[in-house]
């Protein structure tokens, strides 16, 4: 901006060039102001639907890489991915470690026989009844006991092939809060188009995301209540002041409405 405002005054001389020079400097400011204030982007607008490691079958973790981070940019979630990479709770990761992004076939063991289908087949069948019911509880719980994260009106709805959570309106700074009780797993802004990102862990079914934020005032391991002030509002592209919402079900974007009480 400098050089431009010298390379302009060269051209001139005397009193035009005396008379120019307030005005080119009040020019200068302006600009540079504005270029200023365009920097204060928390998050670039997009649609929120993370599919760059959908494809890929393996990632390398870097560092600030946490499998809550990894399985909730990939879409399948934690949980699955200890089980893929045969890792133990507090699933720690070391930087260039190698994750599986898909589930690896499992080999029979010599002399298995149709009987040890069966019997496995029958033990699937009653592993997912019990899951099943499990679910069935924890959803009974938690569609009761959430909360909405921010008070405004809903900016853009889920969907499935568009946005992966709601944006809420809010105000630069208004609070944010914990929709249910639960520990932070993912503090930080390593996630690509999510800005300052919160990712809290409910039980062993759920998540939930807060993005966008201008500030952060929660860490990770930290333990929340249900309505505690995690963060701040940010600013979408320079332009929109929203929160992007998620909960996440094993790993899975759902839809926030189902479970937020009704306004």
């Amino acid at each position: 901006m400098k050089s431009c405002c010298l390379h302009y005054e060269t051209k001139h001389s005397g009193s035009a060039r005396a008379g120019l020079l307030p005005g080119l400097m009040c020019v200068c400011v302006v600009l540079y102001a504005a270029g200023c204030s365009s920097s204060k982007n928390y998050a670039p607008v997009r649609s929120y639907q993370q599919k760059s490691l959908n494809k890929a079958k393996y990632y390398v973790a870097e560092q600030g890489d946490t499998l809550y981070s990894i399985g909730f940019r990939s879409g399948e979630g934690y949980r699955r991915l200890a089980d893929w990479n045969k890792i133990s709770p507090p699933y720690l990761l070391k930087t260039g470690q190698r994750i599986k992004l898909f589930q690896p076939k499992q080999k029979l063991r010599k002399g298995a026989g149709v009987s040890s289908k069966i019997h496995k087949s029958k033990e699937k069948k009653q592993d997912t009844k019990h899951t099943r019911t499990i679910s069935n509880k924890h959803n009974m719980l938690l569609k009761s006991s959430w909360q909405w994260p921010l008070t405004g009106h809903v900016l853009k709805r889920f969907s499935k092939k568009a946005n992966s959570g709601i944006d809420i309106a809010g105000r630069i700074g208004q609070k944010v809060r914990s929709a249910a009780s639960g520990r932070v797993v993912y503090s930080g802004s390593g996630l690509a188009g999510y800005g300052n990102l919160l990712i809290i862990k409910h039980n062993s079914l759920y998540l939930s995301a807060y993005a966008n934020n201008s500030l952060l005032l929660v860490k990770e391991g930290q333990t929340v209540k249900k309505g505690q002030v995690i963060a701040k509002v940010g600013r979408v592209g320079g332009q929109q002041v929203s929160l992007h919402f998620e909960i996440r079900k094993n790993g899975k974007p759902v839809n926030p409405l189902r479970y937020l009480p009704k306004k």
